[in-house]
């Protein structure tokens, strides 16, 4: 599993990266594709059911994003004229493959199998018993914000595209600036690191949200 989704991940990167020129612009609706109707589903979700992943337009722009901030952080002129507690906790909190394999290895937890597909052409061939639609946002530090977001949103669709369910964790924080003057570098090296406390505590809200919705169709 690790394997396929470092390639997807590796694609998704490639193909997005030259699209996303800075931080991505979320669409405020997810993608349309699924939801000629608004049909809800009589399938139920189950343990013994396997599962296909595609990400919409959001995921693939955010990590995009995600890659690009993490690569900053590791090579940028920033980098090289911060202190390294500093470079490593901008390093450490942008880890652009955290949603995606915590994700993953929740959805591992619930169902027999679990894959992740290029786009739906190829999700539709491999004909799993749901269909997942994965939407994914963040905001980090910049040097004009202390804003940090996180969010995560799975939609569940059986194999006609009707509407299962979804499950879904977000979490937010808004932190003084980084970089006043009368902070030393140990302190803003932990504040920086908030961020990713910030995107873990979505990621938990969003396994409590997955258990929720499972434990209520059985």
């Amino acid at each position: 599993m690790k394997v396929r989704i470092a390639a997807l991940f590796a694609l998704v990167v490639a193909l997005a990266g030259c699209a996303v020129p800075g931080a991505p612009r979320y669409s405020d609706v997810p993608d349309g594709q699924f939801r000629a109707g608004g049909v809800t589903s009589g399938v139920t979700l189950k343990h013994n059911q396997t599962v296909g992943v595609i990400f919409t337009e959001n995921t693939v722009a955010n990590l995009a994003y995600m890659e690009r901030y993490n690569a900053t952080a590791q090579g940028g002129l920033t980098a090289r004229l911060t202190d390294s507690r500093i470079t490593q906790a901008y390093v450490d909190s942008s880890d652009p493959e955290l949603a995606i394999n915590w994700f993953a290895q929740s959805l591992e937890k619930q169902f027999a199998t679990v894959d992740f597909y290029e786009d739906l052409d190829s999700v539709l061939a491999a004909r799993p018993d749901v269909i997942v639609l994965l939407d994914t946002r963040s905001k980090l530090i910049t040097e004009r914000s202390s804003d940090v977001q996180a969010s995560i949103v799975a939609e569940f669709f059986d194999a006609d595209f009707k509407f299962i369910g979804k499950a879904e964790g977000s979490d937010a924080k808004s932190m003084s600036p980084i970089w006043a003057h009368t902070k030393r570098a140990p302190e803003i090296a932990a504040q920086i690191n908030q961020q990713r406390d910030v995107q873990i505590n979505a990621l938990h809200k969003f396994d409590v949200s997955l258990a929720s919705l499972i434990k209520a169709q059985s």
